[in-house]
């Protein structure tokens, strides 16, 4: 935000929960008196019925960032969905669109069978990405299945491809890894919080739309722990330790994640206060002049 204010930027979304709308206290989106602040894109801007592959991301960021500069900003694009940010920056793996009815059965399947033993013919069929996913992952699992179904081929192979694209512009990474004791407990405190501003009405209302659970939003953080909660199998106190101890495991793997697959310009590996800005600032804009 403060990015965005200093240098008349524009902030972008790349956080694969923040793109749906109806879920803007689980996914920690941004406020009114944040957009008021400085423009914001790609937020709450899908139905939590709809699907954000980083294909379906990626066309809309080039749009958003066209936008952007169209106005005479910079584009900031932020959050912390890796491939999403991959996709923008060094494109994707030309993989086909895969036929409705392809995917339609793939889910059915992965119903009917649940995502263990769609796990296990999957790595019948195609054992390279079988071995890679693990039988917990319904949503990558379906996606490996409906891909050797509609193409004969591995996604893995697919992913082989050289991508394409990619955004053609300069870029400044900055990566933001704080101490993991502090990000821990900053995960914690921001669920106790969301829960206290009314996640749990939230999870009600989307529940009270029936969707398929297979959905990336019937996926969210919380969601799944609050679900049970409300359905009568556990306390709300049980669903927030749950829902706390989801939260730093996936904060752990996006940790992992950007330490082995990205190179960023600059990490903030400090705990980050507004004493750091004049330092992140000037680092920020030596960077764009040596971009330029």
């Amino acid at each position: 935000m403060a990015l965005a204010v200093e240098l008349d930027g524009t902030i972008v979304n790349a956080d694969a929960m923040q793109i749906y709308s109806g879920l803007a206290i689980l996914s920690n989106r941004p406020g009114p008196a944040d957009e008021a602040r400085a423009p914001h894109l790609l937020f709450g801007i899908l139905a939590p019925s709809e699907t954000c592959s980083a294909g379906r991301w990626q066309k809309l960021a080039l749009g958003a960032c066209a936008e952007v500069w169209d106005a005479g900003r910079i584009p900031i694009v932020v959050g912390g969905t890796g491939l999403y940010i991959r996709a923008l920056t060094h494109g994707l793996s030309p993989i086909p669109d895969i036929p409705a009815a392809v995917r339609a059965a793939a889910r059915a399947t992965l119903a009917e069978l649940g995502p263990t033993a769609l796990h296990r013919r999957l790595l019948a069929r195609d054992p390279v990405m079988g071995a890679k996913l693990r039988p917990t992952d319904s949503q990558r699992v379906v996606r490996a299945w409906e891909v050797i179904e509609a193409t004969g081929r591995s996604l893995a192979e697919w992913q082989a491809e050289k991508p394409e694209g990619g955004v053609t512009a300069d870029i400044v990474s900055i990566l933001a890894m704080p101490p993991r004791a502090e990000l821990y407990a900053a995960c914690d405190a921001r669920f106790a919080a969301m829960v206290e501003r009314g996640a749990l009405d939230e999870v009600r209302a989307l529940l009270a739309l029936k969707l398929d659970p297979a959905l990336p939003a019937m996926k969210m953080l919380g969601v799944p722990e609050l679900a049970a909660h409300l359905a009568g199998d556990i306390t709300l106190a049980e669903a927030v330790v749950r829902a706390q101890a989801s939260t730093r495991q996936y904060a752990k793997r996006q940790y992992t994640w950007f330490r082995r697959q990205w190179s960023p310009d600059l990490v903030l590996d400090a705990q980050f206060s507004e004493s750091n800005h004049a330092e992140i600032f000037a680092k920020i804009r030596a960077l764009l002049l040596t971009k330029t």
